[in-house]
């Protein structure tokens, strides 16, 4: 079998991924000979970059050049995507769910039937799973009719679950899309821990804040005040895995996330590289040649045999 074909067969098996329940949550665990890479690249203007080559990519592993095994660009691969939405207390705003579904409508909006698969959660102190994975996405929003917003947030608790659900499923390109006013008031993980873990299993994580228009000055100063909770934590829990911040302030904007989220994972660079064989946290930097180009892709992993047991430091 071709080298190359053989790399993209084990990436789309996906990366196993084990659980282990301790105090602070579920910790991943992986054992890979290669590390796939998911990579988004944007200009200066924000505008996606499709057109690269192999060569014009660089990985490192620790500060140390990887060689590239693969490279993937197939914008017709299966997309797996699970969408979290926010049903605590804070989202008793009927604006707040109003945009949450209209996002929910317009990723399904966009997904191809019997290729694309989708999964719906919802959480406040816990994860409630509404819809199993299904590739026949029509109508999915309206399971969300009914949520009436009670109790307290375990945002980050959420994601991190919601990433081990989706990690375990085959496919080359995923991604956990959540949907919520970026409050957590009860986690046992911190932003940090989740987005490592999410990193180590390459699944980049897309937070849609939806707030009123009104709310977003707000929520965006909150960000600059020392030990505040703020939509800070939620972007730099994102763009360690590869995700990103989007707002949703009016319908308008929803739709356009949803719709922003799904060209990304379509247009992603699949990349693969050799694991290292240490049972560390590894730091993984992808660059381009041209620097004026930016890069998201997932922050690092953990070598091979390993008890992940360290908290990755971003």
């Amino acid at each position: 079998m071709p080298r190359k074909l053989a790399v993209l067969l084990c990436l789309a098996a996906g990366v196993p991924v084990a659980m282990r329940a301790q105090e602070a949550g579920p910790v991943f665990r992986s054992r890979v000979a290669m590390v796939p890479i998911s990579a988004v690249v944007r200009d200066s203007r924000g505008r996606a970059v499709t057109t690269l080559k192999v060569s014009d990519f660089e990985v490192r592993d620790n500060g140390e050049t990887r060689p590239i095994l693969s490279f993937h660009t197939d914008n017709a691969s299966p997309l797996t995507i699970a969408v979290l939405v926010d049903t605590s207390g804070s989202m008793r705003h009927e604006t707040k769910l109003a945009a949450a579904r209209q996002v929910v409508s317009a990723i399904t909006s966009e997904l191809r039937p019997g290729i694309d698969s989708i999964g719906l959660f919802t959480f406040d102190s816990v994860l409630r799973e509404l819809q199993t994975f299904t590739d026949r996405p029509t109508g999915l929003d309206a399971a969300l009719a009914g949520a009436d917003p009670f109790g307290v947030t375990s945002l980050y608790d959420a994601i991190a679950e919601t990433a081990r659900r989706i990690g375990a499923k085959p496919a080359l390109r995923r991604a956990v899309v959540v949907l919520t006013d970026c409050v957590d008031t009860s986690s046992a993980l911190a932003p940090a821990e989740v987005s490592g873990r999410a990193s180590a299993i390459d699944v980049p994580v897309y937070i849609v804040a939806t707030v009123p228009k009104i709310d977003q000055v707000d929520y965006t100063e909150r960000s600059y005040a020392p030990g505040a909770q703020s939509t800070s934590d939620a972007r730099h829990l994102a763009l360690w895995t590869g995700g990103d911040l989007l707002w949703a302030t009016s319908d308008i904007d929803a739709a356009a996330a949803g719709r922003m989220i799904l060209s990304e994972l379509r247009h992603q660079y699949v990349i693969a590289v050799d694991s290292a064989t240490d049972a560390n946290w590894r730091r993984l930097e992808v660059r381009v040649r041209d620097r004026r180009m930016i890069v998201r892709a997932r922050s690092g992993y953990f070598g091979r045999d390993n008890g992940v047991n360290a908290v990755p430091q971003q």
